[in-house]
């Protein structure tokens, strides 16, 4: 459920309506569709003011100033919002016939109201940030115990790593590489939201994401989200080498399998992962870097994915013993079909038809 979602809004006017109901019955302020109406149209728009929908410009200057300043122009401003949310949902009510109370009534917000509805925004305001803090799923899953007893699943896990990440905080500290990796990380959460990726952890400069492994291999949704990725990144180059000299590079590793998914922590929650899948992942993403492939792909999950996305074509490099597994992996590269030089191309057939005869080598 993400910000933009339909069904954010649709939780976002349905607690508010709550809460508006919930204070025509505390202060007896008459009939209930009067304080659901308010109720509603103040909590969107006061949270869509918080969330940067409403006066986006206003709010990115906002985050700019130091934090005391921010903290108090934060507030006055949403102390505004809401005042000139009471007065045009008065102004709504009276057009709509719903009292017969006086224009001047309506539109002149009562003290207790505004109280209560800068109360009620800090409420949702802070549940809002706690789930921007450990994630969507995540926190949903917390609330509803989902994994307060572990359970296994089968899921798929690609690891992202940000290429000479290292090199940049040395030639240019820590606090600029610590801006790339933001402006990074906040460019891909687009294309993986779009492709239904959970975002489970950042660890340094290296993104994890899985799904639920039937969800992941339909339509290829898995691979194609590395790919949408590393085209968002490359198509805005002069952006990218503009403020940061470079246009950042990924190196991604897919794999998945059986896991067991627990909630862990006393102070801090959080949902995590155990088992072989896992050190797996991590371990075929640092063969990206001794075959030089920038994607490479599991045959446990690429054997499940009948038809490769358009343009992208399969390299298998063969058998890997990954440093602290006892067996051998099966491993294969992937690349947008353009980059690639074919020899003996079979592009798009079943995992199982490749084999030998798809051979292919990076120009």
């Amino acid at each position: 459920m993400t910000n933009g979602s339909i069904t954010f809004w649709i939780v976002i006017a349905a607690a508010s309506a709550a809460f508006g109901a919930l204070y025509g019955i505390l202060f007896h302020e008459g009939p209930a569709v009067l304080g659901v109406t308010y109720g509603t149209c103040i909590g969107v728009l006061a949270i869509a003011y918080e969330r940067g929908a409403l006066f986006p410009r206003y709010t990115t200057c906002l985050r700019r100033l130091p934090s005391l300043a921010y903290f108090a122009a934060a507030e006055l401003s949403l102390l505004l919002v809401i005042v000139g949310g009471m007065s045009a949902t008065g102004l709504m009510v009276r057009a709509l016939g719903l009292t017969d109370k006086s224009l001047a009534e309506l539109v002149t917000p009562r003290p207790q109201a505004v109280l209560y509805a800068m109360a009620v925004s800090a409420l949702l305001i802070g549940v809002l940030r706690v789930r921007d803090l450990i994630g969507s799923r995540t926190f949903t899953n917390l609330i509803l115990g989902r994994y307060h007893r572990p359970r296994s699943e089968e899921r798929i896990f690609l690891f992202l790593d940000l290429v000479g990440s290292t090199t940049y905080a040395e030639k240019h500290g820590d606090f600029a590489a610590q801006e790339l990796l933001k402006e990074v990380f906040e460019t891909i959460a687009e294309p993986i939201r779009r492709h239904r990726g959970q975002i489970d952890d950042y660890i340094g400069d290296q993104v994890i994401i899985s799904w639920p492994l039937m969800q992941g291999v339909e339509r290829a949704r898995c691979i194609d989200c590395v790919f949408a990725i590393r085209r968002m990144l490359r198509d805005d180059r002069d952006r990218w080498t503009k403020r940061f000299g470079l246009v950042p590079e990924l190196r991604a590793a897919l794999h998945g399998g059986s896991v067991v998914t627990a909630e862990i922590g006393v102070d801090r929650h959080k949902i995590a992962y155990f088992g072989d899948v896992m050190n797996a992942t991590a371990r075929l993403e640092g063969l990206c870097r001794e075959t030089k492939r920038s994607v490479l792909v599991s045959e446990a999950v690429l054997s499940r994915i009948p038809l490769l996305p358009d343009g992208i074509a399969a390299e298998t490099l063969g058998q890997y013993a990954l440093r602290g597994r006892s067996g051998a992996m099966v491993v294969h590269a992937l690349a947008e079909r353009r980059r690639l030089a074919v020899v003996g191309e079979v592009v798009g057939r079943p995992p199982q038809e490749r084999g030998a005869e798809a051979s292919h080598r990076f120009s």
